[in-house]
């Protein structure tokens, strides 16, 4: 894997760059061919890849009916900026040979008067599936599916099915099962296009039918959605309606854009950034959108402070206190920390839940005592020799090594507890524990480390 990886850095750097040098240069002819050459995938990555004035050149120099396809593998906001300033009948062309599931993704993120210009400018049946697939949340089974499925009945021959097969000439795309329905079009089963070609003629349909194929709720959510796709190694899995009507199938390259949705946006929210913030976009655009972030981080910060304040005399009385005082909230801090990742990557994964949870809490409970008596050792010995050779302070050592091994183990104590119970908490208020987590949990660890620390030492200094 890392060989290949290497190998895919290499070859995209490559590109880039001759791509760029071809830009600098005004030698646009050549690179129109360069992007007419490559796959649509690699010229969304280079789009992403280029600030925007050279971006924009690129675009333009895309031929048009390749724009639909370079168009579903752009990040959302660069997609919507260049779709929504096409024609909507030109968007409508670009996009007429995707998938449903992708047409939907662009149009569903536009402004709701281009989304019915773009409808309008499709054929009647185009414009029912797609405006099917719209009606549903984009997060959703439903919004990930695809239209275009396979269906026969239980009764044919297997004979008859691979002439059906051959009559269509082309199967969509990840076609690793034909799925069977009733007369109503409910979801019976699955049969493997591996057990069509070895299975007699004559035999029919039901014989080699698959009834344990679990099907996906069309409102299960996308998350869901790819661990099924994990736990059960699909390549493809149908999606039925309450009433048990096949309505389409969704497959794993879909699934593998969840997961990596998923993981820019536990990775970008612990920033307070969006997974589809563009890495190029204009100055001021990116500072409005940290401001917020930072005046949070800012208020939290006051917080911590006027605790501090509340103490004011002790620190003056004992300066070393003003040393030793960010040792406590930055451990803390960093307990908090493991416990509250651990806890939102099994809630993320399905290992979590009420049953098991009292569990984890009383073993990450043990781990932050075992944790902070040894380090509450490790710190306290140490300040207790430190300032023990000091002769300012050689009266004190013991108190001070005492304090900051007290407030230690206090303060990883809450760190854990904190970290394991609020992710649970922010999951049932549905707000999403990698967006605040990270903020709420070091807020508390300051104040409460600050005020453990300080505390104590008022007790001893006073």
């Amino acid at each position: 894997m890392p060989i290949l990886e290497n190998f895919e850095n290499e070859y995209s750097s490559d590109h880039l760059q001759q791509l760029n040098e071809a830009l600098q240069s005004g030698m646009f002819v050549q690179v129109r061919m360069m992007l007419n050459e490559l796959p649509a995938a690699d010229v969304a990555h280079f789009l992403e890849s280029t600030p925007p004035k050279e971006r924009d050149l690129l675009w333009r120099l895309i031929n048009t009916e390749r724009e639909g396809q370079v168009l579903q593998f752009l990040d959302d906001e660069i997609r919507n900026e260049y779709a929504s300033n096409m024609d909507p009948a030109e968007l409508a062309a670009a996009t007429r040979d995707l998938d449903i599931d992708n047409q939907a993704d662009i149009l569903g993120d536009l402004p709701d008067r281009i989304v019915k210009e773009v409808l309008a400018s499709m054929r009647v049946q185009d414009r029912h599936r797609i405006e099917h697939a719209l009606g549903y949340p984009e997060d959703s089974a439903g919004g990930l599916m695809n239209t275009d499925v396979v269906t026969v009945r239980p009764l044919v021959t297997i004979e008859v099915v691979l002439r059906y097969l051959r009559m269509k000439k082309e199967l969509p795309d990840n076609t690793d099962s034909i799925y069977v329905v009733d007369s109503e079009d409910k979801f019976i089963g699955a049969v493997k296009l591996s057990s069509l070609i070895i299975s007699q003629p004559e035999q029919p349909v039901d014989d080699v039918l698959d009834k344990d194929i679990q099907p996906i709720p069309v409102s299960l959510p996308d998350d869901d959605v790819a661990r099924l796709f994990e736990r059960r190694d699909l390549i493809s899995a149908p999606v039925i309606d309450e009433n048990g009507k096949l309505l389409g199938r969704i497959t794993i390259d879909d699934v593998v854009d969840v997961i990596i949705e998923d993981a820019d946006h536990s990775l970008m929210s612990m920033a307070g950034l969006d997974e589809n913030d563009d890495t190029f976009a204009p100055i001021v655009t990116s500072a409005k959108r940290r401001a917020i972030w930072l005046g949070i981080n800012l208020i939290t910060v006051m917080v911590a402070v006027a605790v501090i304040g509340v103490f004011e005399d002790t620190i003056k009385a004992v300066t070393a206190l003003a040393i030793l005082q960010p040792i406590v909230p930055s451990m803390g801090g960093i307990a908090g920390t493991q416990t509250l990742t651990l806890v939102i990557r099994g809630l993320s994964v399905g290992h979590i839940s009420s049953i098991n949870f009292r569990w984890l809490m009383l073993k990450e409970l043990g781990v932050s005592v075992l944790n902070g008596l040894l380090w509450a050792l490790v710190v306290g010995l140490s300040v207790y020799l430190f300032f023990s050779l000091t002769n300012e302070y050689s009266s004190s050592a013991p108190q001070l090594g005492i304090t900051i091994a007290g407030a230690m183990i206090i303060n990883l104590v809450v760190g854990a507890t904190l970290g394991a119970v609020l992710p649970m908490i922010m999951t049932k208020m549905k707000i999403d524990p990698a967006l605040s987590g990270g903020v709420v949990l070091t807020t508390v660890t300051d104040m409460v480390g600050f005020f453990s620390f300080l505390g104590l030492a008022t007790l001893f200094f006073a």
